[in-house]
C-alpha cells in the first residue's frame, strides 16, 4: 500500500465526509477509496471511521491519523510547489478564518484582488468570532486580535489598530457627550461580553481606570454594531470595527484626548509545521492592505 496515497485519500474522506464524494475528487472508484481506507485501518490496526446511516465519522484516532495526515499531505504539496519554483503562481484552496465583523467590513472586500493575484487560488473563509482550533479545522492562516493566548503558536504581527469610545451623534444629543472617563459611569454602554469592562485610559502621564456598565451586554460584535447604530449607548471597541460608520459620520469618537490600549492585529499559523506559501502571501498581502499604504517592512512581525 502507498502510504502517502493512502494518507491522501483518508483525509479527502475526512474533508468531504464520503468515499463517494471522495472518489469525484480523486476520480477513482468509490470501491478503490473504502478498499484504500479498510487497509489503512488493518494496517495500523485500529478503527480509523464509524460508518453509520449518517455518514462517516472519524473515531478519536481517525481525528489524531487526520490532523497529521494532513499536515503531512499539505507540506508535501508545498515542497513541490518549491521544487516547481511555484511561488508567484500559487494554487489549490486556502483555508483562513477570522472574525465575522472585521472579515466582513476588511478582509472579504479585498479577495477579489488577492484572487487575481493568484488566479489558481481558492479561498475557503471560516468566519467565526471563536478561537478555533487551526489543525482540527484545517486551517492555514487564522487572522486574530488581541492578545494571544497560546504562547507556542507561530503568529506575524500584521498591523495595530486604536480603541476609542464611540457613539452615534444621535445618543450624544440625548445624553450628553462625556469629557472625562469618569463620566462615563453615567451613560449607558453597550457592553461587549467577550471584553473586560475595566478599561484604563492614560493622558500626559497620567491613568485612569474606569468601569463600564449598561443594560445591554453583547457577545457577537455584529449584535454590538446594531445595538450602537440603534442609538442605545456608547462602546469602547475597536476602530476597525465601526471604520465605515467614522468615515460617513454615522459614528464619532469621544474623549479623543485621552488614550486606550491598542489593538494588535495578528497572522496565526497551526503549530507543529512551517507555514504554506500560501498562508505567508495572505498575511503579507493583508499586512500591506492594513496599513494602509505604509511599507510592509514598517509592519511588527514575530515568530514565537
Amino acid at each position: 500500500m502507498d502510504r502517502f496515497q493512502a494518507m491522501t485519500t483518508f483525509v479527502r474522506v475526512v474533508d468531504t465526509g464520503s468515499f463517494s464524494a471522495a472518489a469525484r475528487q480523486l476520480n477513482v472508484g468509490q470501491p478503490a477509496v473504502s478498499k484504500t481506507v479498510a487497509a489503512l485501518e488493518d494496517r495500523l490496526q485500529v478503527r480509523l471511521l464509524i460508518r453509520s446511516t449518517h455518514g462517516l465519522t472519524p473515531t478519536e484516532a481517525g481525528v489524531r491519523f487526520y490532523e497529521r495526515a494532513k499536515a503531512a499531505v499539505a507540506e508535501a504539496d508545498e515542497a513541490e510547489l518549491a521544487a516547481r519554483g511555484a511561488g508567484s503562481g500559487l494554487a489549490g484552496t486556502l483555508r483562513v478564518s477570522a472574525a465575522t465583523t472585521f472579515a466582513r467590513i476588511h478582509i472579504v472586500p479585498l479577495l477579489p484582488r488577492f484572487l487575481e493575484m493568484h488566479p489558481d487560488l481558492a479561498v475557503d473563509v471560516i468566519l467565526d468570532d471563536r478561537v478555533i482550533d487551526l489543525v482540527a479545522e484545517g486551517v492555514d492562516v487564522s487572522l486574530r486580535m488581541g492578545a494571544l493566548p497560546d504562547s507556542s503558536a507561530v503568529a506575524r504581527k500584521l498591523a495595530t489598530g486604536a480603541r476609542s469610545v464611540l457613539a452615534t451623534p444621535a445618543y450624544l444629543a440625548r445624553a450628553g457627550t462625556p469629557t472625562s472617563p469618569a463620566q462615563l459611569a453615567e451613560h449607558q454602554a453597550v457592553v461587549y461580553s467577550q471584553l473586560a469592562n475595566s478599561w484604563s485610559f492614560t493622558r500626559a502621564g497620567a491613568q485612569v481606570s474606569v468601569s463600564v456598565s449598561g443594560r445591554v451586554r453583547l457577545s457577537a460584535a455584529e449584535g454590538l454594531r446594531v445595538a450602537v447604530l440603534a442609538d442605545m449607548g456608547l462602546t469602547i471597541a475597536s476602530d476597525w470595527m465601526f471604520s465605515p460608520e467614522l468615515e460617513s459620520g454615522a459614528v464619532v469618537r469621544v474623549l479623543e484626548d485621552w488614550s486606550l490600549p491598542r489593538l494588535d492585529l495578528w497572522a496565526v499559523f497551526p503549530s507543529g509545521r512551517m507555514a504554506s506559501a500560501k498562508a505567508r502571501a495572505f498575511a503579507e498581502f493583508v499586512q500591506v492592505e492594513m496599513n494602509a499604504g505604509q511599507s510592509a517592512n514598517e509592519g511588527h512581525s514575530i515568530e514565537a
